[in-house]
């Protein structure tokens, strides 16, 4: 009876230590497995995180050349004003040149004409 008791309680003992090994091992696959996915979940975002690095580099150098023309087209436009406005005045320095030529033209002629008149007016008297 003894015997029997204790091949029973042996018995029982290991079917507890191979359930609990079952258990153990499903666990560790359990736990292997949400690792597993857990680390590919981050490997997606990490994945996609560089990806858009990438593309955010890609458009920054784009941005740098894009803002570099640009800042090359705004020189030459501001050059292009400042001829124009050189044009400008020039064009204003001949103008009051014109203005002042024609003054001394006319000063000229009314002297002239003066003296014309101040030559005809003794002869006839």
């Amino acid at each position: 009876m003894l015997s029997r008791l204790l091949r029973e309680h042996q018995a029982k003992q290991s079917e507890r230590k191979e359930l609990q090994e079952r258990r153990r091992r499903e666990a560790i696959a359990a736990a292997t497995c949400l690792t597993e996915a857990l680390v590919d979940h981050l490997n997606v975002g990490v994945a996609q995180a560089y990806v858009n690095q990438r593309k955010l580099d890609h458009e920054v150098k784009t941005l740098q050349i894009q803002a570099a023309q640009f800042a090359k087209q705004t020189g030459q436009w501001i050059n292009m004003v400042e001829n124009f406005n050189q044009a400008l005045k020039e064009i204003g320095d001949v103008e009051n040149w014109a203005r002042s030529i024609e003054m001394d033209m006319r000063t000229i002629a009314t002297a002239l004409e003066y003296v014309y008149k101040g030559q005809l007016q003794p002869s006839t008297s």
